[in-house]
Formats: C-alpha cells, structure tokens, sequence
C-alpha cells in the first residue's frame, strides 16, 4: 500500500520519476467517489504503471477510469487535456472506458471512444528533471455532447 501522507513523492521506476503531490492524490479519489456515488458503483485503485482505477459492480469489474486533474472550475475548463498514451492504455482495456477530469467545483466524465477531439505534441514548456512525458502527444477536448459533468 502506498503511503500517502507525504505533500510530494517520486517514484523511481526504470529510470522514471512520478511527480503528483497529496493534493493531487485527493482530487482523485474525490472524483471517483463523486462519480461512483452517482452510478452505485465501487473502485479500486490500479498499479502505478496502469490506469487509475477499475470500476466495480460487486465482485465483477464493469469499467475502468483514469482521472486528471484539471486546476480550474467546471466553466473554465476546456480544452480537456490528456495524454495519448493514457487514452491507448485505458481503451486497451476494452471494457466501459472513463474519462473524468477532476475540477475545482465537480468533474466532467465521458467516453473517449464517443469524443472528438484534438491530437498535438505538447505539454509543459519546461521539462522537469527525470520526467519523460512532460512533452508528449496530448488530445484536447473541446466541450460537447459526449461529456457530462457533475457538481460536487
């Protein structure tokens, strides 16, 4: 179990560093237990080279979701990002694949086999020490049908 209790971390994993702080852990799982709570549904948290969290109906696995956070409210949210290689693994998985972006005031949720969106290489100006996906193949969302959002 990974002891979350520290206000910064880093895991060395292949020459790898993660940089994700306790606030960001906690908008997290505020997001999957709001989401959850709307459909009647568990979760359980994923290794960290996987996705974020499968989903549960009992002991069947109904889906599974990755979650990013998103420093802003609902209103002022878009574009969504999110890196390529995190929607290639989550439909990888072939089973009720979610999206949720996790905002100051709710989230919004989709499928990401039901968007459209925007394929460009970016993400941070400057690289961070260690990090090699600072700067990768992002998708931008813009809003429409496919994502919903609920209020905290």
């Amino acid at each position: 179990m990974m002891d979350m209790s520290y206000t910064k971390y880093e895991v060395k994993n292949n020459n790898m560093k993660r940089f994700e702080t306790k606030e960001d852990l906690d908008r997290e799982i505020k997001a999957i237990q709001k989401y959850c709570s709307m459909f009647g549904c568990s979760y359980e948290k994923l290794g960290i080279n996987d996705i974020d969290f499968k989903l549960m109906s009992g002991m069947d696995v109904i889906g599974y979701v990755e979650v990013k956070g998103r420093l802003s409210y609902l209103r002022n949210a878009y574009p969504l990002p999110i890196a390529m290689r995190k929607l290639v693994k989550l439909c990888d998985k072939m089973l009720n694949p979610i999206v949720i972006w996790a905002c100051d005031d709710g989230i919004i949720y989709g499928d990401p086999r039901e968007l459209k969106g925007i394929a460009k290489f970016s993400g941070r100006k400057k690289q961070r020490e260690g990090s090699f996906h600072d700067r990768e193949m992002m998708v931008y969302f813009d809003r429409q049908s496919g994502l919903k959002y609920l209020r905290y």
